[in-house]
C-alpha cells in the first residue's frame, strides 16, 4: 500500500511541474510574442516604432516603404515573433511618428537614416537583419554601409540598389525633378504619365503637379493593387489608413522633399554595390515581378554581387506582403534559421 502511494505522489509531483513549466513557456510566450506599440523620442522627434518576440532572439529591423509606414509588416511581426525579435519604426512624417513641417526638421534619406541609426542605438540592438523595402531600400543601405559589423543578413523586397532598377518610364519625371524642381513637362509624355495629365486636363503640367499625384487615393490603390493576381486579395484596410495619414496638412510638402532627395539615392549605388561585394552578407530577395515602380529588371543585379543570395521572383506586385505574406514570413524563417540563428 505504501509503495503505491509514493508512485502516486511521484506522478502527481511529476505533474505538477510538469504544469508549472507550461506555465512558464506560456508566460514567457505572452510577454514576448505579442506586437508592443511604443515610441521613443529621437532628437526631439517622437519615434513610433512595432516590437514583437524575445529580444535574446536574432533581430530583424523592418523598413518600411512609401507611401506606407510599419503598417506594412503588421501580419508579418506576429508571424515571426515566436523566434525572432522585430523593430518596425515609422520614419518622420510617416505612420505615428512625430511630423514636423519641412521648414522644421530636414525631410532626406541622409536624415532620416541617422534618425533610425540613433533608434538602433536607443534599442541597444548590437546585430540585425534588415528588411529593406522600397523607401527602406536606401535608408536601410546607409544604415549598413555605416555599421557593416552589426548586419547579420538582408530581406530584400523591392527594394533598390542598382540603375537597372529605376531605368523605366515611371522615373522619367522624378529623374528630371531632381535636375529641375521648376521643371514642366519633362519625361510627362509617357505611357504612364500622360494618363496622368489627361486625368487631370493638363497638357502642360509641371513635374511637380504631377509628382502630387502620387499622394492621392487612386494613386495609393494603384501601388496597393497594380500587378497582384485578385485585386480581391487585398485589403482596402491598406488605403484605409494610408491615406488619411497623407491626406494630412504638410504632408505633401513632405513627399515632395523625399521625392527630390531620392535623387541623392542613385550616386550611393557604387558605395552599395561595393558593400554587397566586400561584405557578402547573406542576403535573401522576395520581389513582387509586376511592380511598375521597382521591376524585376532591379532585383537581377544583386546576382552579380552577392555569392550567398536566394532569388525568388514572385508573381504579385509592389506590396509583396500583401499576397504573399505567408510565403516571404515561411522563406525568412528557413533563410534566417540558416543564416542567423545560433
Amino acid at each position: 500500500m505504501r509503495s503505491n502511494v509514493i508512485q502516486i505522489l511521484r506522478i502527481v509531483s511529476m505533474g505538477l511541474l510538469l504544469s508549472f513549466g507550461l506555465v512558464q513557456g506560456a508566460c514567457a510566450a505572452d510577454a514576448f510574442g505579442g506586437v508592443r506599440y511604443k515610441t521613443v523620442t529621437i532628437d526631439g522627434l517622437d519615434i513610433f516604432y512595432r516590437e514583437a518576440g524575445n529580444p535574446e532572439n536574432p533581430t530583424i529591423l523592418l523598413l518600411h516603404g512609401f507611401p506606407t509606414s510599419s503598417h506594412m509588416f503588421r501580419n508579418l511581426i506576429p508571424a515571426l515573433a515566436d523566434e525572432f525579435h522585430l523593430v518596425a519604426p515609422d520614419y518622420p512624417g510617416y505612420g505615428f511618428s512625430a511630423m514636423p513641417k519641412v521648414d522644421e526638421f530636414e525631410y532626406s534619406f541622409d536624415n532620416v537614416a541617422k534618425i533610425v541609426d540613433k533608434l538602433i542605438d536607443a534599442l541597444g540592438l548590437d546585430k540585425y537583419s534588415i528588411y529593406l523595402m522600397d523607401y527602406g531600400a536606401p535608408v536601410g543601405f546607409r544604415v549598413a554601409t555605416h555599421r557593416p559589423e552589426k548586419v547579420e543578413a538582408l530581406i530584400i523586397q523591392n527594394g533598390n540598389a542598382y540603375v537597372e532598377g529605376i531605368n523605366n518610364i515611371f522615373w522619367e519625371p522624378i529623374q528630371e525633378y531632381w535636375k529641375d524642381r521648376d521643371a514642366v513637362n519633362k519625361g510627362l509624355d509617357n505611357d504612364f504619365w500622360k494618363n496622368v495629365k489627361a486625368a487631370y486636363n493638363q497638357p502642360n503640367m509641371s513635374n511637380e503637379d504631377a509628382l502630387r499625384f502620387l499622394v492621392t487615393l487612386g494613386a495609393t490603390k494603384w501601388q496597393y493593387t497594380n500587378g497582384v493576381r485578385s485585386v480581391e486579395a487585398i485589403s482596402p484596410d491598406n488605403w484605409g489608413h494610408v491615406q488619411p495619414l497623407l491626406d494630412r496638412e504638410g504632408s505633401q510638402e513632405i513627399q515632395l522633399e523625399m521625392f527630390y532627395s531620392y535623387g541623392t539615392n542613385p550616386p550611393l549605388y557604387p558605395e552599395w554595390q561595393e558593400y554587397l561585394r566586400s561584405q557578402q552578407p547573406p542576403t535573401l530577395i522576395v520581389w513582387g515581378k509586376n511592380d511598375e515602380i521597382f521591376p524585376a529588371a532591379g532585383a537581377h543585379p544583386y546576382k552579380q554581387d552577392l555569392k550567398n543570395l536566394e532569388f525568388h521572383l514572385l508573381d504579385t506586385g509592389h506590396f509583396a506582403l500583401e499576397e504573399d505574406g505567408q510565403f516571404i514570413a515561411d522563406t525568412m524563417r528557413e533563410f534566417l534559421r540558416k543564416h542567423v540563428v545560433r
